[in-house]
């Protein structure tokens, strides 16, 4: 009896390659990345750690993962001197390195998958790792998220210019690889990140020469407002940007008073800086948590959006633990980097503490809004706020199709405004997302996510806390095709491919193909050229 093969174009039991294996694998190499990593080599287990950093340069260029502004020297373009950066930056990369981690620097994880309804093959946990050469799979028995944090974007007439950048970049910048092009800066915000990061900034040898505050007072912690007075800062409280002055990069800073007339120039004020930095909300990097599946929550006393973890740092999804800022951020976990170690270590020994979480002494939702109210909705002029698909405020508002479907044609008007859609309950930023383009950029939405949520609220009427998460999907950092086109594969997985997108004739010639040839019209059963 001859036995029929199988369904050719059915992917059973052909599986992509999986390179490596960890007990522990750490995504992330700052306080609590590297806490955990030690105390898994301390326990026993056989640990990988990799940290995105050094980021390359023609990253860095796209905003990816921080707002850079394009305010870095060229020094981030000589990859083995920011290596050496990176390591001296940081005496516990040394130590893991000697405790035998495997440390790998300048990858980046992304992608992060388990069995599902989807997905039933997979052997535990796997990660996608790229380096700047190759991209691979890994096996995990356990993994710990260390993402860290990034900031909010502020859109105001001329944010585009290079220039403004956001405070956890200009932070990178100025002390993990020193390459950071400012010397006069202007600082938005007076959180506790904001003044946190302002401290550090000057003692770098920046000079911050006013932070603007769009409350009538400072928000922050009164011993780090005094710091920052006896370094000779001013603060401008009641003011927002106007606009940027220069052509190729930041010039000045042009403020005005919060709720001024947009044609009075009462209270405007000229600031000669080089570069405008955004402080005022920073943001827990939860992508790779989120398209993994795990559970999210808007908490005001952690920062945002952040996992749902327990007391040991455990997610939803079993075998991912969230650590460091990515799992909350308050103000002692910003000023103690102990609180973020003792996460990282509880994560592994898998140990029970209360978090001591000392919630903001404001309104954490009302302040980010209250900011997107005076910069994006009062603003003079309509600046992008999602500046890879250039869709101003006024087009999420008013659900404007992308400009280049010619959106004056009424057969190409999307058929809800956001009128109608409030009708539904709160809008959800996924909605615009696909209606107007507004996140879909190169960016992935890291400068315009916050601003488009916070546009939505104040137009519904609803706190920042009503407005869902916009969902995330892998890969959430840039990955160039060429990379997975190395990617060792299954042979199994290769010698039909062809066949999964019933086009057997791809590869032949030109001359040799039918005119009347459709898929459609080809018997399911029928031989491909690779069969």
């Amino acid at each position: 009896m001859i036995e029929k093969p199988g369904d050719l174009r059915s992917t059973q039991g052909k599986r992509p390659t999986i390179e490596a294996h960890a007990d522990l694998l750490v995504i992330g190499g700052g306080p609590a990345g590297l806490a955990a990593a030690l105390e898994g080599r301390r326990l026993g287990r056989k640990t990988m750690l990799v940290d995105e950093n050094p980021i390359a340069a023609e990253v860095m260029g796209e905003d990816v993962p921080q707002l850079f502004g394009q305010k870095m020297t060229g020094a981030v373009r000589n990859r083995n001197a920011m290596l050496e950066a990176v390591v001296e930056s940081n005496p516990l990369i040394a130590e893991a390195f000697e405790a035998e981690v495997a440390v790998q620097l300048g990858v980046s994880c992304w992608g992060l998958y388990q069995n599902g309804p989807d997905v039933g093959w997979l052997p535990g946990l796997v990660a996608g790792l790229a380096s700047a050469s190759e991209a691979w799979l890994v096996r995990a028995d356990q993994v710990i998220v260390a993402t860290g944090r990034r900031d909010m974007g502020l859109a105001f007439p001329g944010w585009e210019t290079p220039g403004v950048l956001g405070l956890t970049a200009a932070l990178r910048l100025a002390t993990t690889y020193n390459a950071l092009d400012a010397r006069r800066v202007v600082l938005l915000g007076t959180n506790t990140e904001a003044l946190t990061g302002a401290l550090v900034l000057v003692a770098a040898g920046v000079e911050v020469v006013a932070i603007l505050e769009q409350a009538a007072a400072p928000v922050g912690p009164r011993h780090l407002l005094d710091a920052l007075q006896r370094e000779g800062v001013r603060f401008l409280c009641g003011r927002s940007m106007k606009s940027v002055e220069g052509a190729g990069s930041v010039e000045a800073a042009v403020v005005r008073s919060v709720g001024a007339s947009q044609d009075a120039d009462v209270a405007e004020q000229r600031i000669e800086c080089d570069a405008i930095i955004l402080g005022v909300g920073t943001v827990p990097v939860i992508e790779l948590l989120a398209a993994a599946g795990c559970k999210v929550e808007f908490s005001t006393a952690r920062g945002g959006f952040v996992p749902i973890v327990d007391a040991a740092q455990r997610t939803s999804v079993p075998g991912i633990s969230a650590v460091g800022d990515c799992a909350g951020i308050w103000s002692g976990k910003s000023i103690d980097a102990s609180v973020a170690q003792g996460e990282g270590r509880r994560s592994v020994a898998f140990g029970v503490a209360d978090q001591d979480i000392d919630a903001p002494g404001y309104d954490l939702d009302r302040y980010r809004l209250d900011w997107v109210r005076a910069c994006v909705i009062e603003a003079q002029g309509e600046p992008h706020v999602c500046r890879c698909e250039e869709v101003t405020a006024r087009e999420i508002l008013g659900v404007k199709p992308p400009r280049y479907l010619g959106s004056s044609s009424p057969f190409l008007r999307n058929a809800q405004d956001l009128a109608s859609l409030l009708g539904d309950g709160s809008p959800h930023p996924d909605q615009i997302k696909r209606l107007t383009r507004a996140g879909m950029g190169i960016c992935q939405g890291r400068r315009c996510r916050e601003q488009v949520a916070g546009l939505l609220a104040l137009e519904a009427g609803v706190s920042l806390s009503d407005i869902p998460l916009a969902s995330y999907r892998a890969p959430v950092r840039p990955l160039s095709l060429s990379l997975l086109a190395e990617a060792h594969e299954d042979p199994e997985l290769t010698r039909h491919w062809v066949t999964w997108f019933g086009m057997p004739q791809q590869f032949e010639p030109f001359w040799k193909i039918s005119p009347q040839y459709t898929v459609a019209g080809r018997d399911i059963g029928e031989a491909t050229a690779s069969e």
